[in-house]
């Protein structure tokens, strides 16, 4: 039975991946995630596919499928990233309070024998409206460090969630992993997710 490989060191894709009932292994290459990209939709799908194919390099079952993701926050299409400094995430969290903005994750599969790897990149977007946040609750939030590591300076699912005010799209692409579109567009490649790797007990 074919492995399940997910290039990414993220704790909160490997819980909507062990969530949706998937066994899978970690291996993170430490490709050098670069792109010129300006446009959030294309530069998910590129840094994906950077993450799956340094880690394909590294697999040895030759019938494995990887799985490589990337996330980014748009809002008036400027693309945030993870914050560089605690005044770098108030200046995002500033931009999205009281307001929509954008989640993109691109995602990479790659699968097929080794000789014949096989490709299939898309992203999923999610629109995010929060609610307006003074510059004290920011400041308060950003002190619990829990934006530093986030696109955005935020996570959905932590502390800031009770500022959100409504989603429109896929909950857990926000959180990181389109997992549902995952499975989905696995399908079509026939493959079953929830159903390989059931050998592996690391997750």
């Amino acid at each position: 039975m074919r492995k399940i490989i997910l290039a990414s060191a993220s704790p909160r894709r490997r819980e909507i991946l062990a969530g949706a009932g998937i066994h899978f292994e970690i291996i993170t290459s430490g490709a050098e995630e670069k792109s010129i990209k300006t446009d959030p939709a294309e530069l998910v799908e590129e840094l994906s596919y950077i993450k799956a194919s340094g880690t394909d390099t590294l697999v040895k079952d030759s019938d494995s499928v990887v799985i490589g993701a990337d996330t980014v926050v748009a809002c008036d299409g400027k693309i945030l990233g993870k914050p560089e400094s605690e005044e770098d995430a108030l200046k995002m969290l500033t931009l999205l309070q009281g307001r929509t903005h954008q989640v993109y994750t691109g995602v990479t599969i790659l699968y097929g024998g080794r000789g014949e790897r096989k490709r299939k990149t898309f992203h999923e977007c999610t629109d995010v409206t929060c609610y307006p946040v003074s510059r004290e609750e920011i400041l308060e939030y950003i002190r619990t460090g829990e934006p530093m590591d986030k696109a955005g300076a935020y996570g959905i699912q932590g502390l800031w969630g009770i500022y959100v005010q409504k989603i429109c799209g896929d909950y857990n692409n926000v959180v990181g992993l389109p997992a549902a579109r995952l499975i989905h567009e696995a399908k079509k490649l026939g493959i079953d997710l929830r159903n390989s790797g059931k050998e592996n007990t690391s997750c």
